[in-house]
């Protein structure tokens, strides 16, 4: 066991792009697929750049840099880019109905013992895999943004999940440069659920006026020794993620997940945070900070 020869990552958005680079560079023939042409060629941009962000910063040879460029591929069909896939690694938007449609079009192609994997951060592994033919091969693979940088990787079990599938999800996953810890499928598993209970309190602080948001986040970095603060933390899952997250945490866990006004404002706006330019803070292009001001 270790790493699959042939990866297919499905969804080409923040998380896709980021597991689909630490897939290259590890050497797998990696293709990442979206139904949306602009979004893949947006993905290939970034991937290219950070790549040549890791050879100068000394974190990639120039060598794994060319062969993993050399090792992606792209597709705009979920079949044909899953078609003898070893591992497939869902990344797509946080609904149970388009996870399925997924897994059911990438199991009809993927190798047949493939490791069908979902990169989700909260839903349940077992609803999810539940539609496969053989749910034994289905798995939770939380990976965590940015994935270049980020050494862990969440495994959770599904009821179904054989336990020599998490075996091959976890060689997959170190083989990939990534520390792993195994949970049990329950919502919100480890790291969601406590990420969305920081999150949604300081959002909740920063719609009573308690602090602005550069204090808040200023406090828990310092004060807590959090590398992010957890409104910038926001900003870079996307405030839109964060909702879907929060709301099916609230439904199945209690009031205490409930997203406040000012989340579903911001939301409504547009303002899902690094990738619209806006969120609690403003963001250039490249993604750096424009200002201090809180939402």
């Amino acid at each position: 066991m270790g790493l699959p020869s042939q990866i297919a990552v499905v969804g080409a958005g923040v998380m896709g792009r980021g597991i689909a680079y630490v897939a290259a560079v590890a050497g797998a023939r990696t293709t990442l697929i979206d139904l949306e042409q602009a979004q893949l060629d947006d993905a290939v941009r970034t991937i290219g750049r950070d790549l040549t962000t890791g050879v100068e910063r000394g974190k990639v040879t120039p060598e794994a840099a060319e062969q993993a460029k050399q090792a992606l591929a792209t597709s705009t069909d979920v079949r044909a880019g899953c078609a003898g896939a070893e591992l497939v690694i869902e990344a797509v938007v946080e609904r149970m109905d388009v996870k399925h449609q997924v897994f059911r079009a990438a199991e009809a192609v993927a190798a047949d013992d493939a490791v069908l994997a979902t990169n989700t951060s909260a839903m349940s592994i077992t609803e999810i895999i539940a539609c496969l033919e053989h749910p034994e091969r289905g798995v939770g693979m939380h990976f965590f943004n940015p994935v270049p940088k980020m050494k862990l990787c969440e495994l959770i079990r599904g009821l179904q999940t054989d336990p020599a599938t998490m075996d091959r999800a976890e060689a997959a996953a170190r083989a990939m440069g990534k520390e792993t810890v195994r949970v049990e499928d329950l919502p919100g598993f480890a790291t969601s659920r406590i990420n969305a209970l920081i999150g949604n309190e300081a959002m909740r602080m920063l719609e009573e006026g308690v602090a602005s948001a550069e204090d808040i986040d200023t406090a828990i970095k310092l004060g807590l020794n959090h590398p992010m603060g957890p409104l910038e933390m926001g900003d870079l899952v996307g405030w839109d993620t964060r909702l879907d997250i929060l709301e099916y945490l609230a439904g199945t866990l209690g009031d205490r997940f409930k997203p406040t006004n000012l989340h579903r404002r911001m939301v409504a706006a547009g303002r899902h945070g690094r990738k619209t330019g806006h969120g609690v803070h403003r963001y250039d292009a490249d993604g750096r900070r424009q200002d201090t001001t809180s939402a």
